[in-house]
Parts: C-alpha cells; sequence; structure tokens
C-alpha cells in the first residue's frame, strides 16, 4: 500500500485523513484516499477473473429481471429500515441538498467532515448476501424516526396536469431515486429547513415507499414518496420535465441491468432544469464487496447477483462519464474514492471504492433565430436514445 501521490490534495471532497505511518492503521476507523500498490491491484483483478469465469445462464438472468421487484420487497419486508443507516455524510459530499452551503468553484464539496464525525462512522464488518452497510448500526449523524402503524397509503395521481402536481409550488425540488427505507429522505428534511424545498423520492420497491409513507418523519406538504419503475419508459413521474434543481442517484443505477442504464439516465436528465445536477455514489470497480462473490454469481461483466436475488455492477470513471454525457449532461465532478475502513475490535482492514459524481444540465444556447428553441430540443437525446451500453467492457 503506497501513500497518496501529490496529486490527491485537489480530490480532497471525501476526507483528510491520510494514512503516512502504517504502525497507526488502528488508531482511526477508516483513511482517505488510499493509493493500491500494482501487487494490490493485480490481486483484485485476479480475484474478479476469478469469480466471473463462471456466467449464469441466459434463463437464470432472465429469471432475476423479471422479478426483481419481487427480490427487492422481500429485501425491505426482511430488513425494513434497519440494514442501511442514515447518510450523515450527505451535506460534506453534496452541499447542494442543503442550498446555503455553497459549492467551491471546483465542484469539490466543502467544509469537510471534522474529526469527531469521521469518528462515528465506523468500519465494516461484514457483507450479508453481498450487500455491504456503510456505515455501522450506532453513532450516525441522523437518526431514522421510528414507523407509524400502517396506515392507508394515499395513491395520488402521477400524472402533472395544467401545472398543478405535488411540489409544483416550491422553489427547489430534489428527486431521489432509489429511496429505499428513506435513509436519504429523513436526513435531508431533518437539515434543510428551506421553506421552499420539496423532496421526491421514488423506489421500484412497494415495501420501501411504504416504509417511507408510513415513518413518522414523512410529512407530505415537503415531500412525495411513490412507486416507480426506472426501466419502464412509460411509467410516468409526478413532476413535469424541466422542473428539478437535483437528482440523486445513491448505490441505485448499480442495481440495473447494464443494458437499460442509459435509457434511464436520458429519461432523468430531461426531468432537470437546465443547471439542474445529478448526483451520484456508487460502486466502483474492484470493491470489497465485488471482491467477496464467488463462482456462479456472475451475470456479466462487472454484474452479479447476491444472495438474496437483487444485483449489483461496478463501474469505472470513464463508464459513468459517458452515460452521463450522452444524456447531454456535463461533468462537474468524477472522482474515485479509494478508502481503507478499519474494524479495530476484530483487527480486520477493509478496502472499499466508490466513485462520486456531479453531472448538470447546460443551460440552453442563446436563442439566435426564430424556431431555434424548437431545433434545440429535437436535437437532445431522446430518453433512450443513445448506445445501450457502449463501454467496451
Amino acid at each position: 500500500m503506497a501513500a497518496p501521490r501529490e496529486e490527491a490534495a485537489e480530490r480532497r471532497p471525501f476526507g483528510r485523513r491520510f494514512l503516512t505511518d502504517p504502525s497507526r492503521l488502528f488508531q482511526h476507523n477508516a483513511w482517505d484516499h488510499v493509493e493500491w500498490s500494482e501487487e494490490q491491484e493485480a490481486s483484485a483483478r485476479s480475484q474478479v477473473e476469478e469469480n466471473s469465469s463462471e456466467v449464469l445462464p441466459q434463463d437464470k438472468q432472465e429469471e432475476y429481471e423479471v422479478n426483481a421487484k419481487r427480490y427487492w420487497d422481500d429485501f425491505y419486508r426482511i430488513h425494513e429500515n434497519g440494514f442501511f443507516k442514515d447518510r450523515h455524510w450527505l451535506f460534506t459530499e453534496f452541499p447542494e441538498l442543503a442550498p446555503q452551503r455553497i459549492p467551491n468553484p471546483t465542484g469539490n464539496s466543502v467544509p469537510l467532515l471534522s474529526n469527531q464525525e469521521e469518528a462515528k462512522s465506523e468500519g465494516l464488518g461484514s457483507c450479508e448476501n453481498g450487500h455491504c452497510p456503510l456505515q455501522s448500526r450506532a453513532g450516525n449523524e441522523f437518526s431514522l424516526p421510528k414507523t407509524t402503524p400502517a396506515k392507508k397509503i394515499c395513491r395520488e395521481e402521477l400524472n402533472p396536469r395544467d401545472g398543478d402536481y405535488p411540489g409544483s409550488s416550491a422553489s427547489y425540488r430534489i428527486l431521489e431515486v432509489g429511496c429505499g427505507a428513506g435513509n436519504t429522505v429523513f436526513p435531508i428534511l431533518q437539515t434543510n429547513n428551506d421553506p421552499g424545498l420539496f423532496v421526491y423520492c421514488c423506489d421500484f420497491s412497494t415495501t420501501a415507499v411504504e416504509l417511507v409513507q408510513n415513518n413518522a418523519g414523512y410529512d407530505s406538504s415537503r415531500c412525495f414518496a411513490f412507486v416507480h419503475d426506472l426501466c419502464n419508459d412509460q411509467s410516468p413521474f409526478p413532476m413535469p420535465e424541466g422542473s428539478l434543481d437535483v437528482v440523486i442517484l445513491i448505490f441505485v443505477l448499480s442495481a440495473i441491468l447494464p443494458e437499460k442504464m442509459q435509457c434511464i439516465v436520458n429519461r432523468l436528465s430531461h426531468l432537470l432544469k437546465p443547471g439542474g445536477m445529478i448526483l451520484l455514489r456508487d460502486y466502483g470497480r474492484y470493491d470489497l464487496a465485488q471482491l467477496r462473490f464467488k463462482k456462479g454469481q456472475c451475470l456479466s461483466d462487472n454484474f452479479y447477483v447476491r444472495g438474496d436475488g437483487t444485483r449489483v455492477y461496478f463501474f469505472t470513471q470513464d463508464e459513468l462519464n459517458h452515460l452521463f454525457t450522452t444524456a447531454g449532461l456535463e461533468k462537474i465532478q468524477n472522482l474515485v474514492d479509494r478508502r481503507l475502513q478499519v474494524n479495530r475490535g476484530k483487527q480486520m482492514t477493509m478496502y472499499r471504492v466508490w466513485i462520486q459524481c456531479k453531472y448538470r444540465k447546460p443551460p440552453p444556447p442563446q436563442q439566435g433565430a426564430r424556431g431555434a428553441g424548437l431545433q434545440d430540443r429535437a436535437s437532445s437525446p431522446s430518453p433512450c436514445s443513445g448506445s445501450s451500453w457502449g463501454f467496451g467492457v
């Protein structure tokens, strides 16, 4: 394991705790921007080649795709809101979610976590069915309110009509895709008290959406949760195109069939206002979770099925850049976070690889001639245009 290179100083939104003295390894729970040696990367590549040497037959792959909703419903029925912990790092990495905290001109988020806040994030102890929690079960900055007894879920009309739709009067609109039990939504609602804020959140899993709607922290005057199938381009959104300031994708895109990712990113980009942003954090190539898969769990290159039937892909920076720029967005940030997590009680070290991105919808060009706006709209990518998976992986 080598010390961080000098250029890493330009990439510090994830923290400033560098391991320069190996004897101090177990003094903290995590170390930032850990550079891998050539031997370590070669070993990881070898492990991936080994665990992907047997690909599941096509009929099994189709079964996982057809039953994807059931597998996620089962996951949230079993774990409810107790598996993934609230994301206390949200406002450090993505200050766009708290508009009063402004990102610096490079796109890097400020301020960084304090040592006290970093100490609250414990290392990963184990991966259950291929799901690797990012925080421990205690010591988070935000605590998810307990669910209230089940209540009747209001099924509102999702197609916005005549400019009257949930959140239509808001001045700042955020959509989280793949909200799960609300580990992102509730910290946003608790922290951002902007009276003009409205948060939408959706999930493929009906069970997950019911957990959000039944939560004591759910406020229908500031939030609208709904079931949505991203892979179905006929599935409606409750807001019109061009109405969102931020779309959040946190460990969500990786759960989708790779061939369908471009269509989904195209659809989401159409929801953004000019200047609106997609914020993403997801699994990177050779993350611990990828290395822990066994033979017989690989669906295709870098795409696996967990023991519970849910699936996960492990990205490179170039792959994500291709997806977002093909959708007409411009890069603000595309960083790899190589973090060394430490379980001091078990004397374990765990190497995590995540990718964090911010991509912005550019403003429309100056209207130089009559009809230029129509021309511009005609030239923008349609929701399912563009290559489906043109990375050559």
